[in-house]
């Protein structure tokens, strides 16, 4: 945005090979570019207000305006995600990197910095062979420790915090999350579309729906990924939290005690697991109906007390684990935590600590729900930074 909008000499460190490589995976490939509600609701940390200036002047239409003369046309998908029409990342990576060319944009790729030192006359940046590059302002847009891998190895909060920023713990988000049980090994695998959510105490604190997954470590599936942040922030805090699942949402409990009593009746001649087949995935019967307490599940299903209905009942919409932790930063998809944004201009993106210093993107306390919010966050918060760093 410096060299677009304001003619700035730009050049990009860049510590991998090459630049843009988390952008490839994002959108599992596709690249959500972004999403048409962008209330702030969307966006966590400390203070998630502090978003409030940078999407209004770079919001959804600035946004996709910009992407679309860079030549990325543009759909809109179930629950405002945006994506490419060509449903491909790398064509909106290879547009961006056209662009670096056409505006002149220096790349330098495997140039890790190791360090900033402020000076009276700007910055100089030492990187990782030892060599040095000098600079009038600087953006630190380094991304979070989400997937390694593509980058993101935390090293901006180091850089920050040697200039006297101070970072909030980061952790990982929309994430797969870990559970206690022995039975995972048997249930991997296993699909279904359950209504999941965290709470402390038996007091609820975040509720999402969607197709979920047991995995051999505990759970995955957007919904379990959506409320990764609030386990993950509770977590951290040493308080344990509980996940429950209602594997049966579309009935009520009075509907699905009706049914089940029918079911039973039905099917009396049958065993109780055998009874199930048909309604639940067979490998999960089993396992239900040990959690409900019943010793022996290959019983005639007609012998089935009232008791045992009641608690095989709530099995089935009010089944609850113990969250354990999280999977690694590997597997995460954002980092929530970052360098505290009390100390950053939030109309500028610049330090309040080191004059022409700016920062951008993940490498802050802002992350944001699932479904590109994260994304649009790292293009309205660059534009500001860039913007601000060339004409400040």
């Amino acid at each position: 945005m410096a060299a677009r909008y304001n003619g700035a000499e730009v050049t990009v460190l860049e510590r991998l090979d090459r630049v843009g490589k988390k952008i490839l995976a994002t959108g599992n490939g596709r690249c959500n570019l972004s999403n048409t509600d962008l209330d702030i609701a969307h966006y966590h940390g400390l203070n998630p207000k502090f978003t409030y200036s940078a999407l209004s002047r770079f919001g959804f239409y600035k946004t996709m305006e910009f992407f679309e003369k860079l030549g990325v046309a543009w759909k809109v998908e179930e629950g405002g995600k945006v994506f490419p029409v060509s449903n491909q990342a790398s064509s909106v990576l290879d547009v961006m990197r056209h662009e670096l060319e056409t505006l002149g944009i220096e790349t330098r790729c495997a140039a890790e910095v190791k360090e900033i030192v402020s000076q009276s006359d700007g910055f100089v940046l030492r990187l990782g062979d030892g060599s040095h590059f000098k600079a009038d302002r600087v953006i630190i847009a380094t991304g979070g420790k989400a997937a390694p891998n593509l980058g993101s190895n935390g090293s901006g909060y180091l850089l920050a915090q040697k200039l006297g920023h101070s970072i909030v713990e980061p952790f990982p988000a929309l994430v797969q999350l870990k559970l206690a049980a022995d039975f995972l090994k048997q249930i991997s695998g296993i699909k279904f579309v359950y209504a999941a959510e965290i709470q402390l105490k038996g007091k609820p604190l975040a509720r999402a729906e969607g197709e979920i997954l047991f995995t051999d470590y505990g759970i995955s599936g957007p919904p379990i990924l959506a409320l990764s942040r609030t386990a993950g922030e509770y977590l951290r805090r040493g308080k344990p939290v509980t996940l429950k699942l209602n594997l049966i949402n579309y009935m009520s409990r009075e509907e699905l005690e009706a049914f089940l009593i029918k079911r039973l009746q039905q099917q009396s001649h049958k065993t109780l697991a055998f009874s199930f087949v048909g309604f639940i995935n067979k490998r999960l019967v089993p396992v239900l109906l040990r959690e409900a307490g019943i010793g022996d599940i290959h019983k005639p299903a007609g012998q089935v007390t009232v008791e045992e209905r009641n608690a095989i009942i709530d099995i089935l919409q009010d089944w609850r684990f113990e969250v354990t932790g999280a999977n690694s930063w590997l597997q995460a998809q954002v980092t929530a935590g970052g360098v505290d944004v009390r100390d950053i201009n939030q109309k500028t993106m610049a330090s309040k600590l080191v004059p022409g210093l700016f920062l951008a993107g993940e490498v802050l306390d802002i992350d944001g729900d699932c479904g590109g919010y994260n994304l649009q966050w790292a293009w309205s918060s660059g534009y500001v930074a860039g913007v601000s760093a060339a004409t400040l």
